[in-house]
């Protein structure tokens, strides 16, 4: 959420995050709304405190006065009655719009509405070529026997999927690879709940937009996450910090759930695109400072190439375009990782830093050293999802015979298997 006085103050700028994140909202409406809702508070304020003095002199005057500051007493009551419901009504429109204004992002950031438009900043490693016709991720599942569609389609429906064996391993040891890497970069780990209330989502700012996307538990009213990066942040809601504790640095491994609307047709071959999956995040609570936020991003995303070295993918990171970004985000970098059967490279890693955005929402703030409340900053970057970061991992390892070669840094976790062979 953005503050009502950045708002007020930098309206153009604001118009001009809306026109440039493809969003729906009239900032016009909102500053309206916004002076109306404190003409009426002001109006109230000074209507209960002619009341009160009134309430109070009322023993004190003549049986001649009294009858007037009775009846002027009422008269007020029944107003500021009026007053309230037209405030209430005032604020929740007002309200309703502020959840929809999106984020200034960083004036870095490229203008544009398209992947197309996104700017690549930087490389690793060289897209393998083969001598021979390499098999897609899928045909390698089903030829070593790891990935199973159509039993999992059978009782779980589209875009399901069954990891077995050294798959499930696979995915497991990916995970873990991640964790240690970040929690030996000092993240704190959390396992947290799956099922959440609406308002972690709202908090995050996954709703009121993306609530299409969300799995919803409706005879319990609880929500799926499609991250863990819900918890992470909304842990702290209605907290206050001192700034020394700050930055708090997290990660969490979890499922994940989404339902994948509007992709209808898109992605069903392999499992690039599904309903569940598995993720280990970052999360970053912060102060609000420009640099520290910069720092904190490039942390991440270091973080995240990290993982992609180890695993000895190749991989780009591009800033992205101002449409790809979102309502929430001031900037955000996309690590997109090589893929063989798409000739591409392909998002796996997604980079935000959201300034106050969550914050403000989840109410989570700090003092200073001179005991100055502030609203927090928070990033978030994946660290590993899979099964997609599998596809890569597959296609970019596999032999001519449809074995896999496993990169070094996943030996230790995969019980002493180094290849992935063919069963017959």
């Amino acid at each position: 959420m953005l503050d009502i006085k950045v708002i007020r103050t930098r309206t153009e700028d604001v118009k001009r995050a809306v026109q440039v994140k493809g969003c729906d909202v009239d900032i016009d409406r909102i500053l309206e709304l916004d002076g109306q809702r404190r003409e009426l508070t002001h109006e109230s304020e000074q209507l209960r405190a002619r009341r009160n003095s009134l309430s109070k002199d009322i023993p004190k005057l003549s049986k001649e006065e009294r009858p007037g500051a009775i009846a002027e007493v009422k008269d007020i009551k029944e107003r500021l009655s009026t007053m309230e419901a037209d405030l209430s009504t005032v604020q929740e429109e007002y309200d309703a719009l502020m959840l929809l204004v999106p984020i200034i992002p960083h004036k870095d950031s490229p203008i544009g509405m398209r992947e197309e438009d996104n700017v690549v900043l930087r490389t690793w490693g060289t897209p393998r070529e083969f001598d021979f016709e390499p098999r897609d991720h899928e045909d390698l599942g089903r030829l070593l026997n790891i990935i199973d569609k159509d039993r999992a389609i059978a009782f779980a429906g589209g875009r399901s999927y069954i990891l077995r064996g050294a798959g499930a391993m696979l995915d497991l040891a990916v995970m873990r690879l991640a964790l240690d890497i970040v929690i030996e970069r000092g993240f704190t780990p959390i396992l947290g709940p799956l099922m959440v209330n609406e308002v972690a989502l709202v908090g995050t700012g996954f709703f009121p937009h993306g609530k299409e996307d969300v799995y919803h538990l409706e005879k319990d009213d609880k929500w799926l996450i499609g991250t863990s990066e819900v918890q992470l942040v909304a842990m702290h809601m209605n907290e206050t910090f001192e700034e020394a504790q700050l930055p708090l640095l997290y990660t969490g491994y979890s499922p994940c759930f989404r339902r994948e609307a509007g992709s209808h047709g898109r992605d069903t071959r392999g499992v690039f695109r599904v309903h569940q999956f598995n993720k280990v995040e970052q999360v970053i609570i912060c102060a609000a400072d420009e640099e520290e936020n910069d720092r904190h991003h490039d942390f991440l995303v270091e973080n995240a190439e990290r993982v992609l070295r180890a695993l000895e993918l190749p991989h780009r990171v591009s800033a992205a375009c101002t449409g790809e970004m979102g309502q929430g985000k001031y900037k955000m970098y996309e690590v997109e990782t090589w893929m063989p059967s798409r000739n591409a490279y392909s998002e796996t890693h997604s980079c935000s830093s959201l300034q106050d955005f969550q914050a403000r929402r989840l109410n989570i703030k700090y003092k200073d050293e001179d005991g100055k409340t502030h609203v927090a900053w928070t990033l978030n970057n994946t660290a590993a999802a899979s099964p997609r970061i599998l596809i890569p991992l597959l296609e970019t390892h596999q032999n001519a015979d449809g074995s896999v070669d496993l990169p070094e840094a996943l030996h230790k976790y995969m019980y002493g298997i180094t290849r992935l062979e063919p069963v017959e």
